[in-house]
C-alpha cells in the first residue's frame, strides 16, 4: 500500500483502507479498522476493537482504543467507535468500553483538540468541540454541537446537552442541561445565544428558550417541578427537547447552582 510509511507499525489485524494514510512510527496494534481518506499524521497509536470512520485526521501522539482507567475492566472484548471526518489533535487519549460489548463512541465532525481525554463509556455527539486539557470521566454523554472550554473536567454519570456551552476550566459534577452557557460548578446564568444564532435557530425559539431559562433557574422553584410546569405549555421543538432533558432519568441531577442572571 503506497500511502503507509515503511516506519509504521501495523498489526496484520488491521483493516486499512486503501485510500487511507498512515505516517512515520504510527502503531496499530489489534482488529483496528481505518476508513477511506483518513490520515494518520505521525507517531500515533491505535489498538483494540477500534473504528475510526471516513476522512478523519489523526495528529502526533493521539492514543485510541486503549484500555480504559477502571479497575472493574477484566479483559473483555469491548469498543472504541469514531465517526467521520473528525479532528484529533496531539496526545488526546479515547478509552474503549469497560463491559463486554459496550463501547466508547464519538460522533461526526468533531475537533477533539489537544491532550483531551473521552474516558471508557463516553458518548459523544456530532460536530462536538473538546478544546485543549478537557476531561470526560466515564460514562459521560456528550450531546451535538456542545462546546467545552479548555480544561473543563466532567464528573462520571454527568450529561452534557446539546449546544451547550461550558466555560474553560468549569468542574461539572451535575448535568449541565442543553442550550446553555455554564461556568465554575454548574452555574448556568443564560442561554447559548450566539451560538443559537449562528446555527440557524429561529427568534421565537431563542426567546422561548430564554423564558425557559428565567422560570427553570431564577423563579426559586425546584428545577423539576419548574419543568413539569412548562412541560405542556411549550412550543417550540428546542425548549421540548430542554424540558425532555431535565425530566429524563439522570445520575447526577440537574446542576441549578446560579452565579448572576443575565437574561440572555
Amino acid at each position: 500500500m503506497q500511502n503507509i510509511h515503511p516506519t509504521a507499525i501495523i498489526s496484520t489485524e488491521a483493516d486499512i483502507h486503501e485510500e487511507a494514510s498512515i505516517g512515520p512510527h504510527v502503531v496499530i496494534d489489534g482488529p483496528v479498522t481505518v476508513g477511506r481518506g483518513t490520515t494518520i499524521i505521525a507517531q500515533a497509536y491505535l489498538t483494540g476493537h477500534t473504528t475510526i470512520g471516513q476522512d478523519c485526521v489523526i495528529h502526533p501522539f493521539a492514543a485510541i482504543g486503549g484500555p480504559p482507567q477502571d479497575y472493574g475492566f477484566k479483559g473483555e472484548r469491548s469498543f472504541c467507535r469514531i465517526g467521520d471526518r473528525n479532528v484529533i489533535r496531539e496526545g488526546v487519549t479515547i478509552h474503549c468500553a469497560s463491559g463486554e460489548e459496550l463501547e466508547t463512541t464519538v460522533g461526526n465532525d468533531c475537533m477533539l483538540m489537544a491532550q483531551s481525554h473521552i474516558g471508557h463509556n463516553c458518548k459523544v455527539g456530532n460536530n462536538v468541540i473538546l478544546t485543549n486539557c478537557v476531561l470526560l470521566a466515564g460514562h459521560v454523554s456528550v450531546g451535538d454541537r456542545a462546546i467545552l472550554g479548555g480544561s473543563a473536567a466532567v464528573h462520571q454519570f454527568a450529561r452534557v446537552g446539546e449546544f451547550a456551552m461550558i466555560a474553560g476550566k468549569s468542574q461539572l459534577r451535575q448535568d449541565a442541561v442543553p442550550f446553555m452557557i455554564h461556568e465554575g460548578n454548574n452555574y448556568c446564568f443564560g442561554i447559548n445565544r450566539i451560538g443559537l444564532r449562528r446555527n440557524g435557530f429561529s427568534q421565537a425559539e431563542i426567546n422561548e428558550l430564554r423564558d425557559c431559562h428565567r422560570r427553570l433557574f431564577t423563579s426559586g422553584l425546584i428545577i423539576r417541578n419548574a419543568a413539569e410546569q412548562l412541560a405542556n405549555k411549550v412550543k417550540t421543538a428546542p425548549a421540548k427537547r430542554l424540558i425532555e432533558f431535565i425530566l429524563a432519568d439522570s445520575k447526577r441531577g440537574i446542576g441549578v447552582h446560579q452565579k448572576h442572571s443575565s437574561g440572555d
